[in-house]
């Protein structure tokens, strides 16, 4: 294993896990059209519901070999290490995660398989390919420090406080990583975002369900007060940061990405209800505004998280380009712009595909 603080970033295969995903396929954009990376790109992603290989297929359709798919779920620790052995794994960007709040009320279990149990076997993978095997970098999110008072934000030396179950398996996942660096000396470099936004997100996340619910008139559902702050982060920017850190980033190191952009989530709502007024006004012409709709309050719900990104903008040169004003209005567009990918996730076409593809 590599110990020293920097290494040899040219990675030949790079496995992505849950590329397939919001952040994972946005990723995997970036390093093909973006980025100076030339090696291929092993994309496993176990196709849950917020899995979509729709997010990928023009990727799929023009860089055959460079960009491989492969079906498997990371709890599966022989298929892992079936696909390292054959694809000669050298580095890994590991998204793979259940991420809804919501559902990690509801259901836990799910949670603390994929995103613990999962995440070891990952690490176990990497640790078995030895020296050869030269970067993990684990992606994680800012919901691992807990809540913020109405000052403050949340440095890489904040301690962890996790108020639901999401957060907590994601913590868990990170202290995995960083054991795995101190114990085995298993080059690993983590960071924890803020809230993504932008193309390809599943509708079960704010921004997306706003936009399509205030499409079809319906209510716009807002937790509480809608006084819960989040600092936004677009997810091109995050893609950019996250390779700036696999290439030059110090083992061992975590860094914290955000937007820039805190925001209240009544001010977000209101700020799409008037995008889309004057973008795709109602047929009746009325404000959207008036579809809002107060509900009660998610458990355990956070009051604000706030990034402070010092470290990764100092040692590394990284900043957002995007502000939330133009990043907000490019996602807005592009939902209204791809009325099949909306239609399939509505109807749930693309499941009905990936099971004539690959099974149930």
């Amino acid at each position: 294993m590599k110990t020293d603080n920097q290494r040899n970033a040219e990675f030949k295969n790079l496995l992505v896990t849950g590329g397939c995903g919001f952040i994972g396929s946005n990723f995997i954009r970036f390093l093909i059209n973006n980025s100076n990376f030339s090696g291929r790109i092993i994309n496993v992603d176990s196709l849950t519901y917020a899995g979509n290989p729709e997010n990928l297929e023009d990727i799929a359709g023009n860089f055959s070999p460079r960009y491989i798919f492969q079906k498997a779920d990371i709890c599966n620790a022989g298929k892992l290490e079936a696909i390292f052995s054959q694809y000669d794994i050298d580095a890994i960007c590991h998204f793979a995660a259940e991420s809804h709040v919501d559902r990690s009320i509801k259901t836990p279990g799910d949670f603390i398989q994929t995103n613990i149990v999962g995440t070891f076997n990952l690490l176990e993978a990497a640790k078995s390919r030895g020296d050869q095997f030269k970067l993990f970098h684990h992606v994680s999110t800012d919901e691992v420090y807990g809540s913020l008072g109405s000052e403050g934000l949340f440095r890489e030396d904040t301690p962890y406080r996790p108020s639901s179950p999401y957060s907590a398996s994601k913590a868990a996942s990170d202290h995995l990583a960083r054991a795995y660096h101190k114990t085995f000396a298993l080059p690993v470099t983590i960071s924890n975002c803020s809230n993504n936004y932008g193309s390809y997100q599943f509708p079960e996340k704010l921004i997306p369900l706003i936009v399509l619910n205030a499409l079809e008139g319906k209510q716009l559902p807002v937790y509480g007060d809608g006084k819960n702050v989040r600092d936004w982060l677009y997810v091109v920017d995050h893609c950019e940061a996250i390779w700036t850190i696999m290439q030059s980033g110090r083992i061992g190191e975590t860094y914290n990405i955000g937007g820039n952009a805190e925001m209240e989530n009544i001010a977000i709502v209101r700020l799409i209800c008037d995008i889309l007024d004057e973008i795709r006004p109602a047929a009746d012409n009325a404000p959207r505004r008036h579809l809002i709709t107060f509900v009660k309050d998610r458990p355990g719900h956070d009051l604000r998280y706030a990034i402070d990104f010092t470290k990764i903008k100092n040692e590394l040169g990284w900043s957002p380009r995007e502000s939330f004003q133009s990043g907000l209005r490019k996602t807005v567009e592009w939902y209204l712009n791809q009325n099949q990918w909306v239609e399939n996730i509505k109807t749930g076409a693309y499941q009905t595909w990936i099971k004539e593809q690959y099974g149930s």
